[in-house]
């Protein structure tokens, strides 16, 4: 498949423009390679007009980094400054001048690290920024459609599943992933060598310019072992044995792959604390062709062992709806269900009026009643809550289970 950064529209465009035109300092995180630099260029050279620096360029590095009120005192008009996690002292100077102006659009910031978790930027910015991520290409932004899978979820009267908007198995695309420059890449070899190199630099060298670590080399078993376990409850001292890594050092561990953008953590839900449930998170892999790439699956491999095929496909369903979340107008919140008698539901959405939708995944190609048991579960708990239920899996029908419960294809998840 050809495809063109370039040309391509993020779904997260309008959140931006609209954070622009009311926010002193807007803030787009997110890993390396997803396409923040390609996307707020395409900004400042139309819709927001303002001047580029990046502070990979080391000239403008050292400029800020010597004199962080100085460089922002000479900002004239609108200004992007892209990769703003090497400069962390810039972050005061910008406080003052928003303090003094505070006309919105003067500074469209990016970031490959989470900055809100460095000390005192938080602090610093409260009130005067608005934050967005910008992770790899979802589905839609692949197919050119805008996904409604979401609203379609929390719609009063229950709907019909979405037209599909494609065919064939979900494999490949999961396998493809939607880092720009691997999706450009034929799958094979050139695809394979640049998820490599990406581990490598992302590990090696974005985690050792955060943070101390002095054991660098155990990151790369640590993300493997965590693709191995991707869409499971963490159980930290079962992670620690398995490495030989202290507690207190893999929690550390983890939190810096967090700040990455490579894993991301989906909490556990609950209406009341005296609810008998898992209450620990569970971790998904930002990226399925990455997973693969660690764990070393292809459509071959996962035809010989068709059980690995399960936490792959949560994986991805997982990230498209984190995805999805991120441009909603009123974003959801994602978390995960399990009752301490193991009924579970993959992903659990509460919106901002409080309502709950469920949905489960399932890698098989027909349904039965018994996969619904975890979302009846859900929507015990939940009473007048819960809106709905979708079983999305491998098959081509829409099926109703229930006044409030439905299987969906997989493919519906990025349908218009």
């Amino acid at each position: 498949m050809w495809y063109s950064e370039a040309v391509l529209a993020r779904h997260l465009t309008p959140a931006l423009l609209a954070s622009l035109g009311d926010s002193p300092v807007t803030l787009l995180v997110g890993a390396r390679q997803t396409g923040k630099s390609t996307l707020v260029q395409s900004l400042a050279g139309g819709r927001h007009p303002a001047e580029y620096l990046t502070f990979d360029d080391a000239a403008v590095l050292a400029a800020a980094s010597t004199d962080p009120a100085g460089f922002v005192a000479g900002l004239r008009g609108p200004v992007v400054l892209d990769e703003v996690q090497h400069v962390p002292g810039l972050f005061p100077a910008l406080k003052a001048t928003v303090d003094r102006d505070r006309r919105p659009g003067r500074f469209l910031l990016t970031g490959s690290a989470d900055v809100l978790l460095l000390p005192k930027v938080s602090e610093s910015l409260a009130g005067r920024m608005e934050a967005h991520t910008l992770w790899p290409l979802s589905q839609g932004e692949i197919d050119g459609v805008r996904e409604s899978f979401l609203e379609r979820l929390f719609e009063h009267d229950l709907p019909g599943a979405p037209r599909r908007e494609s065919s064939g198995d979900v494999i490949p695309r999961a396998l493809r992933g939607g880092y720009p420059p691997a999706v450009q890449r034929a799958p094979g070899s050139r695809r394979e060598s640049w998820l490599r190199s990406y581990v490598s630099a992302v590990l090696l060298r974005d985690v050792r310019d955060l943070a101390n670590v002095q054991r660098l080399h155990e990151l790369p078993r640590l993300l493997a072992l965590l693709a191995a376990r991707a869409a499971a409850v963490v159980n930290v001292a079962d992670l620690g044995r398995s490495l030989g890594i202290p507690q207190t050092s893999l929690q550390r561990y983890l939190t810096l792959l967090e700040h990455v953008f490579l894993v991301v953590r989906i909490p556990a839900w609950y209406s009341n604390l005296g609810q008998r449930v898992i209450k620990a998170p569970k971790l998904l892999v930002n990226d399925t062709a990455l997973m693969a790439h660690v764990l070393g699956l292809s459509e071959e491999r996962l035809r010989r062992e068709p059980t690995l095929v399960g936490a792959l496909l949560e994986n991805f369903v997982g990230m498209e709806l984190v995805k999805q979340a991120s441009w909603h107008d009123r974003p959801p919140d994602v978390f995960h269900f399990r009752t301490t008698k193991g009924l579970e539901v993959d992903f659990v959405l509460e919106d901002s009026l409080g309502r709950i939708a469920g949905v489960e995944v399932k890698a098989a190609a027909s349904v039965g009643a018994r996969d619904f048991n975890g979302l009846r579960a859900l929507a015990e708990r939940a009473g007048e809550r819960f809106v709905r239920g979708i079983v999305l899996y491998r098959g081509e029908a829409a099926v109703p289970f229930s006044e409030r419960l439905q299987a969906w294809p997989v493919e519906t998840l990025w349908a218009r």
